[in-house]
């Protein structure tokens, strides 16, 4: 294998690596503080459109975090500016919460049950059979299906929730149209999180705790990835994959000494001779 270039940008997945079960994961608002402290780029991703970058800010620091709205990246986010790159100030059809009602709004989209352009899919926590069934029939019309995640479920105190990716597959089973999924494991997510930052993927990582979206994703993409044990895998589901992560670890704590200050080029610096 190749050396690879020192870390220069970090995304990092936010539950079971930041926090776990509504408790912040040991180490990780320090992990969070080095890297402001540090300038270097960085993101915290998740798959999760329920909620606007705002919602997860106060979130996050109410369990102690210092964490700009501006570091978070979500699929709803992704999905939005995808669609406003594909067919700008455009019309969809939306089953979802405020986390993409609002990122798609904010990218200049119509929500219309009229002719719309695309049916977006993502998570709610109360979906309904009146705007499956419209969707249905709206994909039937010609509407192009997109879903903001995979995800098949999501968890609550109770136990497992149907999550889009399963609504998406109950969709697809009365269409015959499979959607497309803008979240991870598609590298689009990677890759639309590095444009934000302005990294490169030879020298940034991804920091997940799913073998099957994070470090899929990550290495689609071509980052380094690092899997943390305070999540979903463990060192067994490792070994089950056909991929493996670059790296793997007990927690973010044990990257916070990793983070190096970004050197700022100095203000006499000699410019570089043009080819």
């Amino acid at each position: 294998m190749t050396d690879r270039k020192p870390i220069a940008a970090w995304l990092t997945d936010m539950d079971g690596v930041l926090v776990h079960e509504g408790e912040p994961v040991p180490g990780a608002p320090e992990f969070i503080g080095r890297l402001r402290a540090s300038g270097v780029p960085f993101l915290v991703l998740t798959n999760n459109s329920i909620y606007t970058p705002r919602d997860l800010h106060a979130r996050l620091t109410r369990l102690g975090f210092d964490l700009p709205e501006s570091a978070i990246w979500t699929s709803a986010l992704a999905t939005a500016q995808f669609l406003a790159d594909q067919r700008p100030n455009g019309t969809a059809y939306v089953i979802g919460e405020a986390g993409l009602t609002t990122a798609l709004h904010a990218a200049g989209y119509i929500m219309t049950d009229f002719e719309p352009d695309y049916v977006v899919l993502g998570e709610t926590r109360n979906y309904s059979f009146e705007a499956i069934t419209t969707a249905i029939r709206l994909i039937n019309k010609g509407a192009r299906f997109i879903c903001t995640n995979p995800d098949a479920t999501g968890p609550s105190n109770e136990g497992a929730l149907p999550a889009a990716g399963s609504v998406a597959a109950l969709i697809t089973k009365a269409t015959g149209i499979e959607p497309y999924f803008v979240g991870k494991p598609n590298p689009m997510m990677m890759r639309s999180a590095l444009n934000k930052i302005g990294a490169h993927s030879e020298s940034a990582a991804m920091i997940g705790d799913r073998m099957d979206t994070d470090v899929l994703c990550g290495l689609e993409a071509g980052l380094h990835t690092i899997l943390v044990l305070t999540g979903i895998a463990t060192k067994v589901d490792v070994e089950r994959y056909p991929y493996r992560p670059s790296r793997v670890i007990s927690s973010v704590a044990d990257l916070i000494d990793e983070v190096e200050p970004l050197t700022p080029v100095p203000a006499d610096a000699p410019e570089t001779p043009a080819a």
